[in-house]
């Protein structure tokens, strides 16, 4: 299924209305999710409130993230142990992700022992998404670290005009490996400032608008030779804006400001989008349809031995799945409604995507 949510062509709906978002509407243990980022100094980060109309349809991709949320049950035993089913309960992390949240590029320089593979746990549970702690690979050593205070990214249902305030409290005390500790205190408020309708490159959908404004401070203490040495490490106060829809799993728009001398200076943004790389690859004749638009069959091309599909409407529901005909390769469509379908076909253990419209 989850080669499906990658790459599947949205067809934009319109007609706008005020919705509320759940933990369900978020990406959580095995699944994949899709980002494209772009470039744009002067983009509109403050217009907000009821009812509105957001067009960022002329962002342009500059590159993408893949992300896999990972389930705990196949990290290490240390980190199982730490933040999967033998945890206390705030602790069981339901995923995890490589993480930026210890900035190695500032630190590198001046550390005698080598840091690196940062993975965030994250719970979701119904009444919230939490930060419940960090794993660092500390000279091919990974170390789990429990947070202190558990900050909360989002608390549940998320309605208009909705506000909240967390803390998190990360302290990463990396002996016996190394003589070193690193610490992290954020505060985060955030505010649901609106509500309405978003286009972007993906689609249009309806969404709610929230402004996270972030305050960190981190530090690292460490010793070389004897002598103690500590760093603060300079993180400019932020704001993370928003635009969130019903059960795409990843903000539909992000924009991520720094405060820089009292002014906000753009520093991030990225959008939903499908799998660019992989749809490239993945339909650049290793899967051919024809005809497409069809009203009665569908030809598959390019196929090696038995193989077998299945069907999903735009809403993400099986419709169809069966094995392909190896005589002539055909699916039997006749019975589908109009409209525009994903097919998903397994060929020898390889999944490969397309899409077709049925007339």
């Amino acid at each position: 299924m989850k080669y499906f949510y990658l790459l599947t062509l949205f067809v934009p709906f319109f007609g706008t209305s005020q919705i509320t978002i759940s933990n369900s509407d978020f990406a959580d243990g095995g699944d994949i999710t899709a980002t494209s980022t772009a470039t744009d100094p002067a983009i509109d980060y403050v217009t907000t409130g009821a009812n509105q109309t957001w067009d960022f349809s002329n962002l342009t991709a500059t590159g993408q993230t893949v992300r896999d949320y990972q389930l705990v049950s196949g990290a290490s035993f240390l980190v199982q142990f730490v933040f999967g089913s033998f945890a206390p309960s705030d602790y069981k992390a339901t995923n995890y992700l490589p993480s930026d949240a210890l900035p190695l590029d500032q630190i590198s320089n001046f550390l005698p022992v080598s840091i690196t593979d940062v993975n965030a746990y994250s719970k979701n549970s119904a009444d919230s998404i939490t930060s419940v702690g960090l794993s660092v690979v500390v000279e091919g050593t990974e170390i789990p670290f429990k947070s202190d205070t558990i900050e909360t990214r989002y608390k549940f249902p998320l309605n208009f005009n909705d506000t909240y305030y967390s803390r998190g409290y990360s302290k990463l005390d990396m002996n016996p490996v190394f003589n070193g500790v690193w610490i992290q205190y954020r505060q985060r408020n955030s505010v649901v400032d609106g509500w309405g309708s978003i286009t972007t490159p993906y689609g249009t959908f309806d969404v709610l608008r929230i402004d996270h404004f972030i305050t960190e401070l981190d530090s690292l203490i460490f010793e070389i030779q004897g002598f103690p040495i500590a760093i603060e490490l300079p993180i400019p106060d932020s704001h993370e804006y928003e635009w969130i829809a019903v059960g795409e799993q990843e903000p539909i728009l992000r924009i991520i400001t720094s405060i820089i001398q009292g002014n906000e200076q753009v520093t991030s943004i990225e959008y939903k989008d499908i799998n660019l790389s992989a749809s490239l690859e993945e339909l650049d004749g290793k899967l051919k349809i024809y005809p497409n638009p069809s009203s009665d069959f569908i030809k598959i091309d390019n196929l090696e031995g038995a193989s077998t599909f299945s069907v999903f409407n735009i809403d993400g529901a099986l419709v169809l799945n069966g094995a392909i005909d190896s005589n002539s390769n055909t699916i039997d469509i006749s019975k589908l409604s109009i409209g525009t379908y994903t097919v998903l076909v397994n060929s020898k253990g390889t999944p490969l995507i397309n899409s077709f419209v049925k007339n």
